[in-house]
């Protein structure tokens, strides 16, 4: 449905002198432009196409308006402000804190996230515990960001303060120098570390600096406020629609416990384990209509791609198959990387076709998911609980929350199947989605498929023992 109505029949008419209104000119020509920038919080190309928070919002709003969307990144954040103020794009959404200096220059649209800027320096380095503990230390930060407007403020307190004002680095750019040495400090927002964190294991939070900052789209100051008008009126939408809470979910719902040890070990299997298997994995996805990407992800959870991998109740291979379900798919040995990996994904396709296909992505393949580590009855019982929760039960954040209850006797005990370890599907869909979303970022670009890598010989990997994860697969 069409928030605004097409142009009125005033500005059609030759004798009418009132101009068209901003938004009324951009239905007219039926396109609206945003200027974005490419992070792994904003925007980014995926396997089929953009994806990212940022994209998602704007191409909702532009199907708001009934008009197309052109979105295109640009090379720094201090682009975007100039973007909008010379009109070549309509909105600028890549993240941009509201802050008293960009408010001179731009309007801004409702804030829609919350963050903090952070100091961040590498493990294993001396911890700066106050903004005095950064002078003489080499400290970058994006140039036109926030962040050098922060330290700017701070140098009245610390006139010794100095940086550099990176003109084209951006933040994912900043943390990987500071997780490879070659960098001592930067400052990012709270968001981008939590999500490079599993790229760049090596991060730290040092301290916070300021008060939290409000995200929100930046759009061309002084002219009629009709599309900063639309734009409040589409987030106001998307709150009350719970989509903005679902999008924040889908991005960052899952970076909340991060394992410095478990992100490390997974960038090494990626670069030594991943293309010994990784054409299986495609071959597989292919069959049965999935991301291998995805597919590799739940392979990794179930046993960081040890085809040897045993669990102490006797489900052993890549894709951790019971003997029952290896059996019911036809893999004759589990320990076979190419017959484990097909039969995960049929098994994982055999589960996905049985969640109601009422439920949108990516709901119900976290649902999948779910229902793969804890077995379809403790899932639908989860489900259930949610619903006399007053909760979703095709909303996978409100299942989340009911799903450790099936470890409480006032819970289980209403439901069909009794007791499960309903924490178990909660980390396990979470670090699937951790190692898909690094998966996605590393390989967005990549379409070579090396079918064995020089460095780990298959022979030297050993059984190695996991935990019992699964209750029924």
């Amino acid at each position: 449905m069409r928030a605004v109505s097409t142009i009125s029949l005033c500005a059609l008419l030759s004798t009418c002198h009132v101009p068209p209104t901003l938004i009324e000119q951009i239905m007219a020509e039926g396109e609206l432009r945003v200027a974005t920038r490419n992070s792994p919080t904003t925007y980014y190309l995926g396997p089929e196409g953009p994806v990212g928070i940022e994209y998602d919002l704007a191409r909702g709003f532009a199907d708001w308006l009934g008009v197309e969307l052109t979105i295109y990144s640009l090379d720094s954040i201090a682009e975007m402000i100039p973007e909008v103020v010379s009109g070549r794009a309509h909105v600028a959404a890549g993240g941009l804190s509201v802050t008293e200096k960009r408010q001179e220059r731009v309007d801004f649209g409702p804030p829609y996230r919350e963050v903090t800027e952070q100091v961040v320096y590498r493990n294993g380095s001396r911890r700066p515990r106050s903004v005095a503990d950064l002078v003489g230390g080499h400290l970058e930060v994006m140039s036109g960001s926030s962040h050098a407007d922060t330290l700017q403020s701070l140098r009245f307190e610390h006139p010794a303060l100095t940086w550099l004002e990176h003109p084209i680095a951006d933040e994912e750019e900043l943390l990987e120098r500071v997780s490879n040495g070659e960098l001592r400090f930067t400052v990012a927002d709270s968001s981008a570390i939590e999500v490079s964190q599993y790229f760049h294991p090596e991060v730290r939070v040092a301290f916070e600096l300021g008060e939290p900052q409000q995200l929100a789209w930046a759009m061309k100051p002084g002219y009629d406020g009709s599309l900063r008008d639309a734009v409040a009126r589409y987030f106001e939408q998307v709150r009350s629609n719970g989509l903005l809470a679902a999008l924040e979910d889908r991005y960052f719902g899952h970076t909340e416990d991060f394992d410095y040890v478990g992100a490390r070990t997974f960038l090494r299997h990626i670069e030594r384990r991943l293309p010994r298997y990784r054409v299986w994995f495609q071959e597989a996805a292919e069959k049965v209509g999935m991301d291998w990407r995805l597919l590799a992800a739940v392979g990794y959870q179930e046993s960081h791609w040890n085809p040897r991998a045993v669990s102490p109740t006797g489900v052993r291979g890549l894709m951790m198959l019971t003997n029952t379900t290896a059996r019911s798919l036809g893999i004759e040995d589990r320990e076979d990387p190419r017959q484990s990996i097909d039969g995960g994904a049929r098994y994982l396709r055999r589960v996905l076709n049985r969640i109601p296909e009422r439920i949108p992505e990516p709901d119900r393949t976290w649902l999948a998911m779910a229902a793969y580590n804890i077995g379809w009855g403790h899932l639908e019982d989860a489900r259930i609980i949610t619903e006399i929760r007053g909760g979703d039960p095709d909303s996978w954040s409100d299942v989340r929350e009911s799903l450790p209850l099936l470890t409480q006797r006032k819970w289980y005990s209403r439901v069909r199947h009794g007791y499960a370890r309903g924490w178990a599907p909660v980390h396990y869909v979470d670090n699937i989605r951790s190692y898909y979303e690094v998966l996605l970022w590393l390989t967005a670009d990549d379409t070579d498929a090396p079918v064995t890598a020089d460095n780990e010989d298959p022979d030297e990997l050993g059984t190695e023992e996991v935990s019992p994860d699964k209750d029924a697969a």
